[in-house]
């Protein structure tokens, strides 16, 4: 799933070490044949997705070691570390850590980097 220039994500920016997640649809149908009603694949426990947008990762405190001119100097940007998830990857998350949100019509969820349990990396995205 390649994320294009004038896709409507681009004004949203996802804070700290956080991931938007679209999830794959679910299928109706299970493989012995049963049709599922709407919301029974969503209480599971684990789900998988697309990482949609990525946080900038991990804040780290800035270095503060005692010197002259850091008196007449401005405040340093935060730093961060970068998280492992990026764009197009197929995440398998945890559902009791995701936050539902709807966004133009489309369902998406915010996870913690902490609740994806793996990725799956298609190189040539």
């Amino acid at each position: 799933m390649r994320i294009s220039e004038d896709n409507k994500l681009e004004k949203i920016i996802i804070v700290g070490d956080r991931v938007l997640i679209k999830p794959k649809t679910s299928r109706d149908q299970t493989k012995s044949g049963l049709y599922l009603p709407p919301g029974v694949q969503e209480k599971e426990k684990v789900q998988e997705g697309y990482i949609m947008r990525v946080g900038p990762g991990y804040p780290i405190p800035a270095d503060f070691g005692y010197d002259e001119e850091a008196w007449g100097q401005e405040e340093e940007e935060v730093r961060y570390i970068p998280l492992q998830a990026k764009e197009g990857d197929l995440a398998i998350y945890l559902q009791r850590d995701a936050i539902e949100i709807n966004y133009l019509g489309e369902k998406y969820f915010i996870v913690p980097q902490s609740a994806v349990l793996m990725l799956v990396r298609e190189e040539d995205l």
